[in-house]
């Protein structure tokens, strides 16, 4: 008999509504102590019962729903969970052009805490709750029975996210890196070595846009990381491209990338700081992409990260040639679309240029936003024409 975790009167409509999260100013009460990570059901104030979830003594949300009204939570609840989000995938990727995505995104695939990413037959598990770190072998043995012919490494990637679990580790196999494919683009890819999984696949359909406004253009891709804008904007036949970042790991990344693709290609990667660099190559470039890593961590940094965004936009807008191309983005989930929209309309005002909005952009399909959960759109984004 699970836990029960007693909800305070009217509280319960937001879970009616499938919105996955309990938080803690809506419990009225439990009907014996928790553990964190401990699967509980969640009832409302006349003991109806309206869904199973993890529990978690961590932070403002208390509960994580996995399952609504009578739906019960089963063995099969993961494998049944990843063969849906896979079908997804096959309907919305090309996979003879593309072998690297993501099959669950957290709450946009009906498993809040849980991020797992594939690169060509290896997955990448990350755990962003205690209940679905202690559910990992159970998720690793679904993986293997549901994909028998595309799985060769599991790997548990989670210290990041939760650094109580300690050393991350594998669970299947013991590959660290593969080539992966992107629209036809190889990429070196380590999931023990890189940043988060190994490599930011939000940005495939933003890469692919980007290509088509860079023939014969120069192009500055600052910070970097594995170079995906460079070798996007080179193979749609950039005049010369720039990677910059000031970790010389990440650069030394994105070079190796690059000659995988096109090797001898005019391609420069430089360890520096991103403002440094562009307030040394005034209007230089004819395309500019600004990716810079999340500013705001939480809503306390909410401010300081606006002030910083405006910054940065401020100094993409003075570098940009005229009739330049600038590509901002916005990763941070606390800034919203009208407040980025707004925060680099501050720094266009402060840039003194004429700007039109070419497009307004967000993360890949393959990080879908549940329609209950709004809260799942995170990577904001905007093309710029700047005479």
């Amino acid at each position: 008999m699970r836990s029960k975790v007693i909800l305070k009167k009217g509280k319960e409509k937001s879970i009616q509504r499938r919105h996955p999260w309990v938080f803690s100013g809506a419990i009225y009460g439990v009907t014996q102590e928790l553990n964190d990570g401990e699967l509980v059901d969640v009832v409302d104030a006349h003991n109806e019962h309206l869904g199973t979830g993890y529990f978690s003594d961590k932070g403002s949300i208390s509960v994580r729903l996995l399952t609504f009204g009578a739906e019960p939570f089963t063995p099969d609840f993961w494998k049944e969970k990843l063969l849906a989000a896979w079908t997804m995938r096959q309907q919305i990727l090309d996979f003879t052009q593309t072998n690297a995505f993501r099959v669950i995104h957290g709450e946009g695939d009906g498993i809040p805490g849980l991020i797992i990413d594939f690169y060509h037959n290896h997955w990448v598990i990350q755990a962003h709750s205690t209940g679905i770190f202690q559910a990992m072998e159970a998720i690793a043995q679904a993986i293997q029975q549901a994909f028998p012919d595309h799985c060769e490494t599991i790997y548990c990637k989670s210290s990041g996210t939760l650094p109580q679990t300690g050393t991350d580790y594998f669970l299947f196999g013991n590959i660290p890196e593969t080539i992966a494919q992107e629209n036809g683009i190889s990429f070196h890819v380590n999931w023990v070595e890189g940043q988060k999984t190994g490599f930011f696949l939000d940005q495939r359909d933003n890469r692919k846009l980007l290509g088509f406004f860079s023939k014969d253009k120069k192009v500055l891709n600052t910070f970097c990381y594995t170079g995906g804008f460079s070798i996007y904007a080179m193979e749609a036949g950039a005049e010369l491209v720039t990677s910059v970042d000031i970790s010389q790991k990440a650069v030394d990344l994105a070079s190796r990338n690059m000659e995988l693709n096109f090797p001898g290609a005019n391609h420069t990667a430089v360890a520096s700081d991103v403002f440094e660099f562009m307030r040394s190559h005034h209007q230089h470039y004819d395309v500019i992409v600004l990716d810079p890593p999340a500013f705001a961590k939480s809503i306390k940094s909410k401010h300081t990260a606006t002030q910083a965004y405006k910054r940065l936009n401020v100094a993409g807008l003075k570098a940009l040639a005229p009739k330049g191309i600038l590509f901002t983005f916005s990763c941070s989930q606390v800034i919203d679309d009208v407040l980025f929209y707004n925060t680099v309309a501050a720094a266009a005002i402060e840039s003194g240029r004429t700007i039109r909005v070419l497009h307004k952009l967000t993360q890949g399909p393959d990080h879908p936003t549940n329609i209950y959960h709004p809260e799942g759109h995170y990577l904001k984004g905007l093309v710029l024409y700047v005479e």
